[in-house]
């Protein structure tokens, strides 16, 4: 279906990236189902959608009647089969291949042939998730949106091995429809954005546990002297410290290279379960 053409979509996961890329698509005109088994999901979906509707009037970023309208496009529900008409589908669901094939497995029974099959994955092998679906593997394409959606920009659009040309041109469309800038990035470990930053972040983690110096040394040299926005032991636990050792997992299993394996120091909080800014606490205590 012609990007410009999505009337529905259906967003599979309501963690993190699933609730702010329904919120995305929401606002640019979409009508999204946000889907989660998990009803604490779904609630915590809810919760967020109203605070950044609020935060974006109040910033006059959108107009109230324009927020009120994009709200009401987005229906909850636990139950994907209720989202069957849709004619776009993301699965948002944590960094897990096993699970993203049984989800992949549902999404072609329940949605039309021919409606594209995205995976908002971050590290794991398009073609490997296609494999769950041979029949649909053609409209499987990787669509990872950067966390947090509303406020990032960029989306690497990634073809596995069977994507099609055509089903490449409907993603790129979509995104810039979303009001994103999409990027092509070829099927390997991590693609470009996590292939290039966890290594920096797991150095940066060596650093710190070899005591070159502290975490907010660290960051801060990073900032002032790179011109980063954000150091990279404060951007593992905005990402979540879990997400940041199984991307790095992902990539030493598919690459080979002890450089991706996930420092101790970061292994040892993960083990602790100071994942980052959603438990509060990390490498830093959260406010």
């Amino acid at each position: 279906m012609p990007a410009s053409s999505v009337k529905e979509m259906a967003v599979i996961g309501a963690g993190t990236m699933g609730a702010g890329i329904a919120y995305t698509a929401a606002v640019n005109g979409i009508d999204v189902f946000q889907i989660d088994v998990a009803d604490t999901a779904l609630d915590r979906a809810r919760s967020y959608h109203a605070k950044t509707f609020d935060r974006s009037v109040q910033k006059q970023r959108l107009a109230a009647e324009d927020a009120k309208a994009a709200a009401a496009r987005i229906t909850y529900t636990a139950s994907m089969a209720e989202a069957k008409t849709a004619g776009w589908v993301v699965e948002a669901a944590t960094e897990a291949v096993d699970l993203k094939k049984k989800i992949f497995g549902q999404m072609a029974e329940v949605f039309a042939p021919g409606v594209v099959l995205a995976t908002n994955t971050s590290s794991i092998s398009i073609t490997d998730i296609a494999a769950a679906v041979p029949d649909r593997a053609e409209r499987v394409i990787g669509m990872h949106f950067f966390n947090p959606v509303p406020v990032m920009k960029l989306v690497e659009v990634i073809r596995g091995l069977a994507t099609t040309d055509a089903t490449v041109t409907e993603t790129i469309a979509l995104a810039e429809r979303m009001g994103k800038t999409a990027i092509p990035a070829n099927d390997r470990a991590g693609f470009v954005s996590n292939r290039v930053l966890m290594p920096m972040i797991n150095e940066a983690f060596y650093a710190w546990m070899e005591g070159v110096a502290e975490p907010e040394h660290i960051d801060e040299i990073m900032k002032l002297g790179c011109n980063f926005p954000m150091g990279p032991l404060r951007l593992a636990d905005f990402i979540g410290l879990d997400v940041c050792h199984d991307i790095m997992m992902v990539l030493h299993r598919e690459l080979g290279q002890d450089k991706y394996f996930p420092c101790p120091k970061l292994r040892q909080l993960v083990v602790a379960g100071r994942l980052g800014d959603k438990t509060g606490g990390g490498v830093y205590a959260s406010g």
